[in-house]
């Protein structure tokens, strides 16, 4: 077969991405999470007379714990399919990147399965989110914008 031809039947057999439904999908997921964090901010700083700081520390670690947990369970992937970027970019998605692989490489050891490779895709977003965090910073303190 001619790869012309061979081009024009996967495309002809390729489902469509309907990118406005997705992202409109993303958005709203992804509003929900942020009001899922305040909420969940604003009962430890409330209820538990957490100071806000603290609280914000406690939001992070609950969201990161119903990731892993969610990703044990299996039901992550499935709300991913769904939910698309509104669950992947925030914090939960980070968990779940590395949850999922200590998960996929639990029965090779303890050093050379989860510790080897759980950073394996959470590493580069650790590397990237340090350097940009750092160029951005250095950007800013040349341009005088750091009090």
């Amino acid at each position: 077969m001619e790869k012309s031809k061979y081009k024009d039947l996967v495309a002809k057999h390729t489902p469509k991405e309907n990118r406005i439904y997705n992202g409109m999908v993303a958005f709203l997921i992804g509003g929900m999470m942020g009001v899922l964090g305040e909420l969940l901010r604003q009962v430890y700083a409330y209820y538990l007379d957490i100071p806000t700081s603290e609280a914000t520390m406690f939001m992070i670690i609950t969201l990161i714990f119903i990731g892993c947990l969610f990703t044990c369970f299996g039901f992550f992937d499935k709300w991913v399919n769904f939910a698309k970027c509104g669950l992947i970019v925030p914090i939960t998605g980070f968990a779940h990147a590395m949850m999922s692989a200590a998960l996929e490489y639990r029965k090779e050891g303890l050093v050379t399965g989860i510790g080897a490779n759980m950073f394996k895709l959470a590493g580069s977003v650790i590397i990237f989110g340090v350097v940009s965090a750092y160029t951005f910073g250095l950007i800013r303190l040349l341009l005088g914008g750091v009090a």
